[in-house]
């Protein structure tokens, strides 16, 4: 199993909960295709709104993937995102703040958010264990 963040506006998010799904790099299929069914997901929204909401800074929605390749959907006649199946677990939100100094995977912590910037990425266990304790959700050792 590995552990990924995606870096994704709270609309988007709310969006994606509702519809059970997860779209990453501007509706690319490429890193989409290295998650596996099982693997864990949690959203960091640095905004309200995508693109120009107001700062939030908080991790908004974590979940399970529940398929085994990416499919791809259309949004507009001319936008055809690819996608990938979550089962989204009851969670709250969680400020990124108290967090910072014990997330292994920021080395620089005065530049914290360039990290977030990769949009989907994995982390180490122990990292999204603390994130997932942060959003109410007790992961098995």
């Amino acid at each position: 199993m590995r552990y990924w963040l995606n870096t994704v506006s709270r609309d988007h998010v709310q969006r994606a909960v509702a519809g059970g799904f997860t779209q990453a790099d501007h509706g690319k299929a490429t890193r989409l295709r290295q998650l596996a069914r099982g693997d864990l997901l949690a959203f960091y929204s640095p905004r309200t709104h995508y693109p120009d909401g107001e700062p939030l800074r908080v991790f908004t929605a974590l979940g399970r993937i529940a398929d085994e390749a990416p499919f791809q959907v259309e949004m507009t006649p001319t936008f055809h995102p690819w996608r990938r199946k979550v089962e989204f677990l009851p969670a709250r939100e969680a400020p990124i703040a108290p967090l910072l100094p014990d997330l292994d995977f920021i080395a620089n912590k005065a530049a914290w958010g360039m990290y977030f910037r990769r949009g989907l990425f994995a982390v180490g266990a122990e990292d999204f264990a603390r994130i997932a304790a942060a959003m109410g959700i007790a992961l098995p050792s």
